[in-house]
């Protein structure tokens, strides 16, 4: 069960910054700790360890940017958005994943047709 685990756990990072992008994209904005519930409502279980420098990445590479907004229920909070050189990268993402999940698919097909 351990290493199911890891698989998954590798899986997950591997594919972190195209959920990021994916959730921004669609909900046009939103701060760590609501990106973090979604990923977990959807069964893309992380931890904020992992959130925070992916975000960051991003960032620093002109795909999202942010803005400070004053919370009622604490300190202000930092909302997330995709850029037009995110929803690039987003497309990129998109047709990579569309790749891999045919090669896999097929490979998942030979191995039945065996």
């Amino acid at each position: 069960m351990a290493a199911t685990d890891n698989i998954r756990q590798q899986m997950r990072k591997g594919l972190l910054e195209f959920c990021l992008l994916l959730l921004l994209d669609r909900k046009h904005e939103g701060y760590a700790q609501e990106i973090v519930q979604e990923l977990k409502d959807a069964d893309m279980i992380v931890v904020e360890g992992s959130l925070y420098p992916a975000l960051m990445r991003l960032k620093n590479s002109g795909c999202l940017e942010y803005k400070w907004v004053e919370s009622k229920q604490g300190p202000p909070r930092k909302y997330y958005s995709i850029t037009e050189k995110g929803k690039e990268l987003l497309k990129e993402h998109q047709t990579a994943w569309n790749e891999m999940k045919n090669a896999v698919e097929k490979l998942s097909n030979c191995n039945t047709n065996n």
